[in-house]
């Protein structure tokens, strides 16, 4: 026999309403049948994300002193060159949100041609960043194009990655359990990119021995550092074809099918008009805009500090790989942490680094410096995982307000990526023009007093600063409203309901149906 749930379906569509019954006895079915994913599908949802954190590891903690002390580019450049880079890669969220939407549905999938398209260009970016050009006069303009490029063609990758989440599964459970098995394997990959990147460039920047030259000024490139570093860099880029590799043969994306296949639904710019105008999600962009470049600066920063702020130049590789690794195991606590006592009161997690950093500015000893990584890592860990565990719940509750359709989701994440790359550039531009004027000079084994201060100021009263107001805006007002089960259970089947439907035409023509 048909059962109940496909029965009471048949009558509301053919007396041409869909209440009640249908939100709280098809939609239960959908969820059992559609809404779990399996642990394969998320490990390997995961699994393409770590291209791009190993990238951006590697490029965090390591391509500052590179650019400084391997390219030997003015220090003045090289903040042209890191503003420049994340600018482009700024600019190009909205325009990827942009196409995207537009883009038309493939049989792989609206989104998943754009993350596996971009993965070849992204890679071979990504190497000639790291490659030292045989000319001198031009090198600054080199970095900037393929800093550039590179930050480009992984917005490309990253907007659609990220709104895949929403693809994934009805289930708000099951897009937070997702969302965690992303960040976990993408901690993982960021702790991949920077031990691996940093154990092969080790032996690029040994102890500096001022004491041997008369004047201990700027020096020769070495061939050895530029060959270490290009090896470096093409360790990296093979990762971007293996992770799309499993990334395709793992996720399939569901189909929208309340989406029309041209995907011409409601411009980017109107979206984008209304998504910043929603209180919430205004809130939530504005604070994260201020805590993630704190994170930024820090990471940016530490090798700097440790190579000519402190004596802590032998601990380099080790500091950054205690950092990630406590990042990395910490990331399953917090999303326990976030189900256990709510994502607003997880926010105070992030400023437990707060005095650690002062600390270690005021005390550069190694035990310190070590503490510090550790819970520097945990904290980082939440400011990392928080937002994104946040923004699918910002979209529930905007689509339940304002009644819009599929395809918002896009615009959501790409304004957020956005907003906090424009943020990371302002900090990064400013903070590195600051050592120019302070007297970096770019390849010297020994700075002036002045850039010992300027670089404990950037490991610590900066991130303190800004970690403290962006917790501040966060906690202000009304937090963001989580939809309940029913409204969880209306967006399902506003997306899903006409899965349902095919459910139970099959259900209908099978004899002995429970």
């Amino acid at each position: 026999m048909v059962n109940v749930q496909t029965m009471d379906y048949l009558k509301c569509s053919s007396a041409g309403w869909c209440g009640s019954v249908v939100e709280h006895g098809a939609m239960n079915w959908e969820d059992r049948r559609a809404g779990r994913l399996s642990f394969c599908t998320k490990v390997c949802y995961g699994i393409g994300g770590v291209p791009n954190q190993v990238a951006s590891s590697a490029m965090a903690f390591y391509l500052q002193l590179f650019l400084l002390d391997v390219a030997q580019i003015p220090a003045a450049q090289v903040s042209l060159v890191l503003f420049g880079g994340r600018v482009s890669g700024a600019a190009a969220d909205p325009v990827a949100g942009f196409f995207i939407s537009r883009s038309r549905r493939t049989g792989s999938g609206q989104l998943m041609p754009w993350v596996l398209g971009c993965m070849p260009f992204t890679a071979l970016a990504y190497f000639f960043l790291w490659y030292l050009p045989p000319f001198t006069n031009l090198r600054g303009l080199w970095y900037m194009t393929f800093y550039c490029l590179f930050q480009a063609l992984s917005t490309f990758f990253q907007v659609p990655y990220t709104a895949l989440t929403m693809l994934l599964t009805p289930s708000p459970r099951e897009r937070d359990s997702a969302t965690a098995y992303r960040m976990t394997m993408e901690m993982a990959g960021t702790l991949l990119g920077a031990a691996a990147h940093g154990l092969i460039v080790s032996g690029a920047h040994g102890p500096h021995s001022c004491e041997d030259a008369e004047f201990p000024g700027p020096g020769a490139v070495s061939p050895h550092a530029t060959c270490l570093y290009s090896v470096a860099a093409a360790a990296v880029a093979v990762t971007y074809p293996v992770c799309g590799g499993l990334l395709c043969l793992g996720v399939k994306e569901r189909p929208d099918p309340s989406a029309p296949a041209s995907s011409q639904g409601m411009s980017f710019l109107a979206g984008l008009g209304l998504t910043i105008r929603h209180p919430p999600y205004l809130k939530l962009v504005i604070s994260f805009l201020f805590i993630s470049a704190a994170v930024q600066v820090e990471q940016s920063y530490l090798v700097l500090f440790c190579t000519h702020a402190s004596q802590l130049h032998d601990h380099v590789q080790s500091l950054v790989l205690t950092i990630l690794v406590s990042a990395v195991l910490s990331t399953p606590l917090w999303e326990w942490v976030l189900q256990r006592f709510g994502k607003r009161m997880s926010a105070f997690g992030i400023c437990v680094m707060v005095p650690f950093v002062i600390l270690l500015a005021a005390v550069p000893t190694a035990p310190v410096a070590y503490v510090v990584a550790f819970v520097s890592g945990v904290s980082i860990a939440l400011s990392l995982l928080l937002p994104w565990s946040m923004l699918p719940d910002m979209v529930d509750d905007f689509q339940l307000q304002h009644q819009h359709g599929p395809g918002i989701e896009t615009i959501f994440y790409s304004s957020y990526v956005f907003f906090t790359k424009l943020s990371g550039a302002g900090a990064l531009g400013i903070s590195t023009l600051s050592l120019e004027f302070a007297g970096y000079e770019a390849g010297a084994c020994k700075q002036a007093e002045q850039v010992v201060v300027t670089l404990k100021v950037l490991i610590g009263a900066v991130p303190t600063c800004m970690i403290l107001t962006g917790l501040c805006i966060l906690m202000v007002g009304p937090g963001p409203k989580v939809p309940s089960q029913d409204s969880s259970h209306q967006l399902s089947l506003r997306r899903w309901a006409p899965h349902a439907h095919g459910y139970t035409q099959t259900a209908t023509s099978t004899p002995g149906g429970t």
